[in-house]
């Protein structure tokens, strides 16, 4: 056989491999349960698939990442992940209990088996690690400044260019200060008790920015573009994860396998909806070739 019949023979090949691809999808879904008794016996893997739901540890009281809608349901982009999971086990995003927990709870409900999995915007540290497992990153938080869209000096530059006469309001903590003036080093900086007073004072024009989280700064200048402006500016990476017991590769395998699929990979349209809806921006194109996750 020469070289052209067999690259002839090859794309037939291949043609037939996209046209059974729906099969395929199809044959995986019904056989889940089948492919959990591959994973140890003692991994919470194959409980949860025995089950049949995910018990999502998570709150309530803070969007984008949890709270309820108008129609009291529970949504947010948290919320979303723990549907992401759902559907990767059980092809079925509504299997998922969520559980209401206090942010300390985060890490306790998860090492006493209380809940499968914790998804409240946890930011990855090296001191919590020592305790449990982090999933691949979901999303990278930062510090941003959130304006009124009526300002004169509504963008960063303009921020800048103000110097010392520039105010800025932030949650009053041991490093809120040092924080600011990594951007803005002449500000002055307004270390407040809350965060609804931290926009309080910008509401009220005491401030001329709140710097707070991006994440808020995205969700509330695209929900309320006539009272809030995003400023143009982020620092200071901080990194979401999933918390998961240790001691089980193969739950972490998994979630870390979902989490990527949904987000660089062939199913994201969880996870892309989402994105736009809580921080209203689109997702940045993946194109197929050399990897970026």
């Amino acid at each position: 056989m020469n070289d052209t019949s067999k690259r002839r023979d090859f794309l037939k090949l291949g043609m037939a491999g996209l046209a059974t691809a729906g099969v395929m999808s199809a044959a995986t879904a019904v056989d889940v349960q089948k492919a959990a008794a591959q994973a140890a016996s003692d991994s919470l893997l194959r409980t949860v698939l025995d089950r049949g739901k995910l018990i999502v540890g998570t709150g309530s009281t803070n969007a984008p990442w949890h709270f309820e809608n108008d129609a009291g349901e529970l949504v947010g982009m948290d919320i979303t992940m723990g549907r992401i999971l759902a559907k990767g086990l059980f092809d079925d995003p509504t299997k998922v209990e969520f559980v209401m927990q206090d942010p300390a709870q985060r890490i306790p409900n998860v090492t006493t088996n209380k809940v499968d999995i914790t998804i409240q915007f946890m930011t990855m540290t090296a001191q919590r690690s020592q305790l449990i497992n982090f999933s691949r990153p979901y999303y990278v938080e930062g510090v941003a400044l959130l304006t009124l869209p009526t300002a004169e000096n509504k963008t960063f530059d303009k921020l800048l260019a103000g110097g010392s006469a520039t105010r800025i309001s932030i949650l009053q903590n041991v490093d809120a200060e040092q924080n600011v003036h990594l951007v803005l080093p002449e500000s002055q900086v307004m270390q407040i008790d809350t965060q609804a007073n931290v926009l309080q004072a910008l509401e009220s024009k005491r401030a001329d920015a709140a710097a707070v989280d991006l994440s808020t700064v995205r969700w509330l200048a695209s929900r309320n573009p006539d009272k809030y402006f995003d400023a143009g500016k982020s620092w200071f990476s901080m990194l979401y994860g999933a918390a998961l017991r240790q001691g089980d590769p193969d739950w972490l395998a998994f979630v870390n396998t979902a989490f990527a699929t949904a987000m660089f990979g062939h199913e994201t349209a969880l996870y892309d909806a989402a994105f736009k809806d809580y921080f209203g921006l689109e997702p940045p194109a993946r194109h197929p070739g050399f990897p970026v996750i």
